[in-house]
């Protein structure tokens, strides 16, 4: 019965520590599964693809960029610059036309009277021969030219003006392609603050620009 009893003892002790070893082990068939993280893929706009797409259209570099809000600036430009250049062309050929009447001594040609506000009795030598005075003939002549040379040269302006909103555009392009992901640390000041400075004996009131990086 002792024998019994010892064995028994004995067999549940092993089967204690069997349990406990296979506690301890690692299971084989077990897989640690970590979960992928996803990350938004950066943009990184490239300069030369920015600048040739505002080269080929308007406004396409910026759309390029993403810089959507910069799009109607720039269409706002051209149009306030067409709209200069119907203005100035319109006003130009009305102007050389009266003036080109005033000039010809053609009395059937008479576009001018709608641009000088004076009784035509003294200023038109076609119209009026007996009553018009030679001063202000020369007068009239001289203004509607110095009109025609005036509308003239503004409209020439706003084409030299369409051509440069148009090279600002493709450098607004390329700028911002190349600082669109631009690191602005901390670590870089730039401080603006007034000085004394010495001249010639005695000191005047300056300004001191300082830029510094903190390594």
């Amino acid at each position: 019965m002792n024998n019994l009893r010892a064995t028994l003892k004995i067999s549940l002790i092993f089967i204690v520590l069997q349990s406990c070893l296979y506690c301890n082990l690692p299971a084989q068939d077990t897989v640690n599964v970590i979960p992928a993280i996803t990350r938004k893929r950066q943009f990184n706009p490239v300069p030369l693809k920015a600048t040739m797409l505002a080269v080929a259209f308007p406004g396409l570099g910026q759309v390029y960029n993403r810089k959507y809000w910069k799009i109607p600036l720039v269409y706002a430009g051209f149009g306030a610059l067409a709209y200069s250049i119907s203005f100035y062309t319109t006003h130009y050929n009305d102007m050389m036309k009266a003036y080109q009447d005033f000039i010809d001594k053609v009395p059937e040609t008479a576009s001018y009277t709608r641009f000088v506000r004076i009784d035509p009795e003294e200023y038109d030598p076609v119209l009026h021969p007996e009553t018009y005075k030679p001063s202000t003939a020369s007068w009239v002549e001289d203004g509607l030219l110095s009109a025609v040379d005036a509308y003239k040269k503004y409209r020439d302006l706003s084409y030299i003006g369409v051509a440069a909103w148009y090279l600002l555009s493709i450098l607004d392009a390329n700028v911002d392609a190349s600082l669109f992901n631009f690191d602005i640390s901390r670590n870089l000041d730039l401080a603006l603050y007034p000085v004394m400075m010495p001249a010639a004996g005695t000191s005047v009131a300056g300004i001191n620009l300082n830029l510094s990086y903190k390594f």
